[in-house]
């Protein structure tokens, strides 16, 4: 239930939001479906580039080492060839941007070794490098049973700047792991080794090792910069958020995207199968790491959630038959970062049906009024119509044929209406519609009932014209029934110059019988105060006498069925209508019975007048004299 322009206005709504949200539903799906797609081929693509970049970082120390090894400038230690050697391995530094450094270890012991200073800045701050050194050479020698290590400082064209002795060096390459393995591989076999930490300047570093072919004892190796990969992936990134891994054969992380994650790898590779220790806090990480356990997913695409945000993972497995083989590359990104646009797009559909909708609510509240505006003014009169309130006219005019003849229907019965209610009590029709007693058979109830009489109004008829007589008798009834009603009494019937009122029904009222003396004490008030405005007028004076009683009755529609009355019948009614005409014997104005004044509240006050018989009674009646209100409430009711 509700008024007309909320239905009108909730139509047009759901219209206007069937229409719209199915339609940007569609378009962010569509939309939705289409970055997915574009972010799947992005990331693919990314991958295929790291994969690239990382072959070329191996394939430049391969080629390294590779070429190394095929040279007899290395077969015998230094100082043999020292020229020679330090040309080719600075050489070899200065076009490759991904080696850290380059070097040749003896069985003897014996070592020389180039760094690039621009490639990896930590060598130059560990060695307190000259300005402008571009590159560093070390060699150890062997003398008289004893190692002579010495740094030499070359500029980018290869001059030397300044040499410095290092008489601290411990450096032994035969007890370094990639010189064992590199002599347990098979012949012309290169081997990797790592990722490790280097000993000097703590970088995160490779080893690609290979013997000499002219001399198996003696081992060539290059130290390739993972950080170098770790920049490469940051570069590459397909979005703001994009993270990338890379991981060895045995799943252990060895790169990261993020610079200050690769500091902490080295923490995760004790173990031969964990991705990252404890102390590295990346959910996207613990992702790949579940991925790769459990699901071994190589060359897929996996869309899943991270802590409630969905991901996209590209996983690529290097499968070629060189050094890395098995080598794995994870790129990870949000998905957001590819469906932003899709949302954005919403979200401006979003605002446009918002408006749209703002829209179509004004124009539906418009359009609702000018339809609900005289249906709203007939709703109010058919409501004033069922509350039996007959005092506003209904009379309107409209353009609308139906709601015209609905406002005439309207009208018509507001004045039925109004002229019934001068008939039938309206006070007492509103209660009994109120109290569901319509329909119902007569029942017995307890009640209070009150009759009153004009004292010789025969006389005032007969001495006065209709018309003057009428007029009085309209004042007097009109202020007799609003007494009444404030009373929260009902007129029952008007039974000439007399009244017929009745409490507790039709509805229930449990202080009746209090109410009906102060109904009483009110009406003899009333009649003193019309009295003084008839002096006034040159009208004559009512005397008017109430009788009050008390008790069961049988009370309820009486009549024909179509013709209907509702009354109450029984001793009570009859005894309450003697009472008052026992007031003509007494010469008071208000008597009531005993079961008045024992049913009373107290604070009433009443004058014990003995017993009488009324007329059409066998027993007689104890009388008593309603006299008003005492001074003190709790006076008790006055007894014989």
């Amino acid at each position: 239930m509700g008024p007309l322009r909320v239905h009108l206005s909730v139509v047009i709504v759901l219209l206007l939001l069937a229409t719209s949200l199915p339609l940007i539903w569609l378009s962010y799906q569509q939309g939705r479906r289409l970055a997915i797609e574009s972010a799947t081929t992005k990331m693919q693509l990314l991958s295929r580039h790291a994969i690239d970049h990382y072959r070329n970082v191996y394939g430049h120390g391969y080629v390294a080492v590779s070429m190394a090894a095929a040279l007899d400038t290395f077969e015998l230690p230094p100082p043999a060839e020292l020229g020679n050697k330090r040309d080719f391995l600075v050489r070899v530094l200065s076009v490759s941007r991904y080696l850290d450094s380059i070097y040749a270890g003896y069985p003897d012991g014996s070592f020389v070794q180039a760094v690039s200073l621009e490639t990896n800045p930590r060598w130059g701050e560990v060695l307190a490098a000259p300005d402008g050194a571009a590159f560093a050479l070390r060699t150890i020698e062997r003398e008289a049973g004893r190692s002579i290590a010495k740094w030499t400082f070359l500029d980018d064209s290869d001059h030397v700047m300044s040499e410095r002795v290092d008489d601290k060096s411990t450096f032994d390459p035969t007890r370094r792991e990639w010189y064992n393995a590199a002599h347990a591989a098979p012949e012309n076999e290169a081997i990797a080794v790592g990722p490790y930490t280097t000993a000097t300047t703590g970088a995160l570093t490779l080893t690609i090792a290979q013997r000499n072919h002219y001399a198996n004892d003696v081992v060539l190796g290059a130290d390739l910069l993972l950080e170098t990969m770790s920049r490469l992936l940051a570069e590459n990134a397909a979005s703001e958020h994009t993270v990338g891994f890379v991981f060895d054969e045995r799943h252990r992380l060895i790169a990261h995207s993020n610079a200050a994650m690769m500091k902490q790898i080295m923490q995760g590779l004790e173990s031969s199968r964990h991705v990252a220790s404890p102390s590295i806090n990346d959910p996207v990480l613990a992702k790949v790491q579940e991925l790769l356990e459990h699901h071994d997913p190589t060359n897929s695409t996996e869309n899943t959630e991270v802590e409630g945000r969905r991901y996209l993972f590209e996983i690529s497995a290097i499968d070629s038959t060189d050094l890395v083989d098995g080598t794995t590359v994870v790129m990870a990104a949000p998905l957001s970062d590819f469906t932003a646009e899709s949302r954005q797009l919403v979200v401006r559909a979003l605002a446009i049906s918002a408006a749209l909708l703002l829209l179509g609510v004004i124009a539906a509240l418009v359009v609702s009024r000018l339809i609900t505006r005289s249906l709203q003014t007939l709703t109010g009169a058919a409501r004033d119509i069922g509350d039996l309130e007959t005092d506003r006219s209904m009379a309107m005019a409209s353009h609308i044929t139906e709601i015209a003849t609905l406002a005439s229907t309207l009208e018509t019965a507001r004045h039925a209406l109004q002229t019934f209610a001068l008939y039938v009590p309206r006070e007492l029709v509103r209660r009994v519609v109120a109290s569901g007693q319509a329909s119902e058979d007569a029942s017995r109830l307890e009640v209070t009932v009150l009759f009153s009489d004009i004292r010789d109004f025969t006389t005032i008829s007969e001495a006065n014209p209709p018309e003057h007589v009428v007029a009085l008798l309209s004042d007097y009834f009109e202020m007799m029934n609003r007494i009444v009603e404030r009373q929260n009494g009902v007129i029952v019937q008007y039974l000439g110059d007399s009244i017929y009122a009745m409490w507790n029904a039709p509805t229930t009222n449990p202080r009746h019988v209090s109410d009906a003396c102060r109904c009483a004490l009110a009406l003899k008030q009333g009649v003193d105060e019309l009295n003084r405005a008839n002096r006034a007028a040159g009208r004559p004076e009512l005397v008017t006498r109430f009788g009050l009683h008390t008790g069961v009755a049988v009370v309820g529609n009486v009549g024909a069925r179509k013709r209907l009355q509702y009354t109450a019948m029984g001793d009570t009614v009859n005894v309450a209508s003697r009472l008052e005409g026992l007031n003509k014997s007494y010469g008071t104005t208000i008597l009531v019975s005993r079961a008045i004044v024992d049913r009373a509240e107290p604070g009433f006050s009443f004058r014990p007048l003995g017993s009488a018989h009324a007329k059409g009674r066998h027993e007689e009646i104890e009388v008593f004299e309603l006299g008003g209100l005492s001074s003190h409430p709790d006076t008790p009711a006055a007894s014989s």
